[in-house]
Order: structure tokens, then C-alpha cells, then sequence
């Protein structure tokens, strides 16, 4: 058992591995979610990274038995798998279209209504930040406030795009193996974390790597390929009212949108933090 600072006593694994998973039909194909907790509290929706799932992605934090007890003892968590990403899923078909990022933020518009949900809260990761925040732009009346963790906000730089494309490439012919792998762990964990000659891979990391040899690389690369022809939402981002903490790594490589889009959004309802010897993750 974890004891909080407070009075509520968890068991960090059983929370983390006894969700209820659902599948839920959209508009846009079928979604795994997985919900943790009470689902009379105020529902909290998280959405994931590239190539990560709800385990991968928020182990961290559901295994620190302080935050986990706290976020259980406030909220219903509904953790929004990207599709193909849980664990066994299989190859998605080549004949199933590509989904753009509005697809993405109107499934979860889909998963809202399939839980009866009203207004949430949101808590997203890189590219699961930029779809929970298009999502706040498309429907404002039902987010309460976000909390993104390096996010992206801007269209591709071309060296992003030029980037992402050779990884596509890669993952398209080998999989999350090799140097795509290294690639995604650059992209969540800074230098200190992955370890080096002298120091030794975290664990997070390690568990992190065994996590993406289960990743279907067809499935990745369409999630990959919806986030590189993102579009800009700075224009929309001064619409947006609910209140926001962007949560950003001084290593991160996505660090300059993180900055821009605070920089965007009303400064009354706005707060960054920014982590020293941190990466996106």
C-alpha cells in the first residue's frame, strides 16, 4: 500500500493494472479507454505521446503513490489509447484511412458523449497535448482546464517534418525497433535519464524501451503521420478561456512551442512551469 501526505491510502499497482477497459465506437474508428476510479468524480481524460499507450506514458505517475492517490482521490481518470496503440492490438489495415488531427479531437468528443461526461479536465503529453488542446479549441464548453506536458501548438517546422518523415519512413520498414527507438526515447527522455557510458539507463526508460518492442510500427506511423500534418492553432489558442498548466522540460525538444503558446493564451487563466535536466516526459 502507498501512504499520501493526506489521509488516502492506495495501492499504486493494483490502481494502475485494474483499470476497465472499454472500447468505443467513433465516427473515426474504435478507441480502447481505460477508467480508473470513482466515475461519480469529476472525470479526468489523458491522452498519451507518440508510440506510447496510458502505461508507458503515465507510469510515472500513477506508480508515485502521493500523486496517484491524489489525482484517485479527486478525480475519474479515462485514459484515451491512440488506436492500435494498447497492448495486442494488431496491425491496423492499410485500407483504413489515415485519421487527421481533427478526426482525433472529434473522437474524443465521441468518448465524452459514450461516458455521458459534460465538462472535463484534460491532461495530455507532446502530440496527446496538441489533440487534447484542438480539442478544447472545437469544443470550449466542455474543458474545464488542460494540463500539457511540452505540448505542441505550432504547424511542423520543416525540420520536424523533414524529421518525422524519415522516421515514418523507418518505422514504415522496420518497426519500433533500432533507431526508430532511439528516436522516440530522444523525443520523451533527456540525456541524464537514458544514461550513458558512465551512468546507467533509469528504469523508466528501460521499461519504457520493453513497452515499444510491443508496439505495432503500422499503427505508430499512422499516429505519427496525422501529427506531422498538424496545423497551426496560435489564432485559436486566444479564444481559449479554461484554465491552463503546460508543464515543459528546459531539454525538451519541443521547448520553443511550449513557450509560444503560453505566450498565447490569456495570461489570467495561464501558468508554465519549467523543468531544469528534463526532457518532454
Amino acid at each position: 500500500m502507498g501512504d499520501s501526505s493526506g489521509s488516502v491510502s492506495i495501492d499504486v499497482e493494483r490502481i494502475f493494472f485494474g483499470g476497465k477497459e472499454h472500447r468505443v465506437r467513433t465516427r473515426h474508428g474504435p478507441l480502447s479507454v481505460s477508467v480508473y476510479g470513482d466515475e461519480d468524480k469529476p472525470a479526468l481524460i489523458t491522452y498519451p505521446d507518440v508510440a506510447l499507450n496510458h502505461m508507458s506514458c503515465f507510469q510515472g505517475l500513477f506508480f508515485c503513490p502521493e500523486a496517484a492517490s491524489l489525482l484517485l482521490h479527486n478525480f475519474c481518470v479515462y485514459h484515451i489509447t491512440p488506436q492500435g496503440h494498447e497492448l495486442g492490438a494488431a496491425p491496423i489495415s492499410s485500407d483504413v484511412p489515415v485519421p487527421s488531427v481533427d478526426d482525433l479531437a472529434d473522437q474524443v468528443a465521441d468518448v465524452l458523449d459514450f461516458f455521458s461526461l459534460g465538462a472535463v479536465m484534460c491532461l495530455g503529453v507532446t502530440a496527446g497535448a496538441y489533440v487534447l488542446t484542438l480539442f478544447a479549441t472545437k469544443y470550449r464548453e466542455r474543458v474545464l482546464g488542460l494540463m500539457l506536458v511540452s505540448p505542441l501548438c505550432k504547424a511542423p517546422s520543416w525540420s520536424e517534418w523533414l524529421y518525422n518523415k524519415v522516421l515514418l519512413n523507418l518505422l514504415y520498414y522496420y518497426g519500433t525497433r533500432g533507431l526508430v527507438k532511439e528516436s522516440l526515447l530522444q523525443r520523451y527522455f533527456s540525456m541524464e535519464v537514458r544514461g550513458n557510458g558512465q551512468d546507467p539507463e533509469s528504469d523508466i526508460v528501460q521499461a519504457c524501451r520493453t513497452l515499444l518492442d510491443e508496439r505495432q510500427g503500422a499503427n505508430v506511423w499512422r499516429f505519427l503521420q496525422a501529427i506531422n500534418r498538424r496545423h497551426d492553432l496560435t489564432e485559436s489558442l486566444m479564444k481559449l478561456q479554461c484554465r491552463t498548466l503546460i508543464f515543459v522540460g528546459e531539454n525538451s525538444q519541443f521547448h520553443a512551442d511550449s513557450v509560444h503558446m503560453t505566450t498565447k493564451l490569456d495570461q489570467r487563466y495561464c501558468a508554465l512551469v519549467e523543468v531544469q535536466a528534463c526532457g518532454s516526459l
